[in-house]
C-alpha cells in the first residue's frame, strides 16, 4: 500500500501566464494515482512528493523438503567407443536362416537338413538368430522333427525355454509331436509338470476325435509312446497316483486295442 501528497503549487510571480485550465490539467496528471506530484519551479516543472518508506524484511529462503527435486550440475565425460562388430561379416548365418524359413513350410532334403545343424553345432548363439519363435514351433515339428529336437535342445539353457515347450504342449496332437517330445525326454530331464501335461494331452485328444480309424491309430501310438516313457524311467506312475489312474483309465476305455491291453498289462505289473 502506498500514500504520497502530492500538491501543486503555482508560483504567482513566474507562472503568471499559466491558466487556471493547464494548473489543474498539470495537478490531475501527477496526482495521487501515479503516487508522485509535479511542481512548477524556476528551473521548470519537477517531481516532488511525501511517500512514507515502507520498511520490511526480506523473505527468508524455505528449507528444502525430501520430496523436492535438487538441481544437479552432472559433469559427464564423453569418451568414445569403438563398434567390435563394425567390419563382421553380416552375412554370417544367413545361409542358416534361409534352411530355417524352409523348414517352416516343408520338409527339407536330406542335404539340406544336415548342412542346416552342422551350422547349428558350429555356432552355438546361431540358434537365437535363426528365425525360429515359439509361434514357429509347431510348424517346424510337423514339417522337420529333427531339426525342431535339435534346436530346442540347444535352446534348454535359454530362459525362454518354457515358452517353447508350452506351445509345444498347446499344438495338436501328431506322431511328429510324440517323436520330439521323446527324443527331448531321452536327451534331456524336463519338467515334470510338462511330461504330465503333455501326456494328459494325447489322452484327451485320443477321447475327443470323431474318426475311428484315425482314433485307434492315435491311441497306438500313445500306448507304445507311454510304455517307452515307463520302461525308460521317465515317468514314474507309482509316484504319481493321478497319472496313474488317468493311465489305467485310458486303458480300460480303449481296451480293445493291443496296444492298450499290453499298456495296461505293464501298469499291473507295477502295483
Amino acid at each position: 500500500l502506498r500514500c504520497g501528497l502530492c500538491p501543486v503549487l503555482l508560483d504567482p510571480q513566474g507562472n503568471e501566464d499559466m491558466s487556471l485550465g493547464e494548473a489543474s490539467g498539470a495537478s490531475e496528471a501527477g496526482g495521487v494515482g501515479g503516487g508522485h506530484g509535479s511542481a512548477l519551479t524556476e528551473e521548470g516543472p519537477c517531481m516532488v512528493g511525501f511517500e512514507p518508506a515502507l520498511v520490511r524484511p526480506l523473505p527468508g529462503l524455505l528449507p528444502p523438503g525430501e520430496d523436492e527435486v535438487c538441481w544437479l550440475h552432472p559433469e559427464q565425460e564423453h569418451m568414445v567407443m569403438w563398434d567390435a562388430g563394425m567390419c563382421n561379416d553380416s552375412s554370417k548365418g544367413q545361409h542358416a536362416r534361409e534352411l530355417m524359413a524352409k523348414a517352416f513350410k516343408g520338409v527339407l532334403q536330406p542335404q539340406q537338413q544336415q548342412s542346416l545343424l552342422a551350422e547349428l553345432e558350429a555356432d552355438p548363439k546361431l540358434v537365437y538368430h535363426c528365425g525360429l519363435s515359439p509361434r514357429r514351433l509347431p510348424e517346424l515339428v510337423e514339417n522337420s522333427p529333427t531339426v525342431a529336437t535339435e534346436t530346442l535342445l540347444r535352446l534348454m539353457p535359454s530362459a525362454h525355454i518354457t515358452e517353447y515347450l508350452q506351445m509345444l504342449v498347446s499344438m495338436p496332437m501328431s506322431l511328429h509331436s510324440m517323436e520330439v517330445v521323446n527324443r527331448l525326454t531321452t536327451a534331456v530331464e524336463l519338467p515334470t509338470e510338462f511330461v504330465h501335461l503333455y501326456i494328459s494331452n494325447c489322452i484327451s485328444s485320443c477321447e475327443n476325435i470323431k474318426d475311428k480309424y484315425m482314433q485307434n491309430r492315435l491311441v497306438r501310438l500313445v500306448c507304445v509312446f507311454l510304455q517307452s516313457l515307463i520302461r525308460n524311467k521317465i515317468i514314474n506312475v507309482q509316484v504319481h497316483k493321478d497319472l496313474f489312474i488317468e493311465v489305467q483309465a485310458f486303458c480300460i476305455e480303449f481296451s480293445r486295442i493291443r496296444e492298450a491291453a499290453g499298456l495296461f498289462r505293464l501298469l499291473k505289473t507295477l502295483e
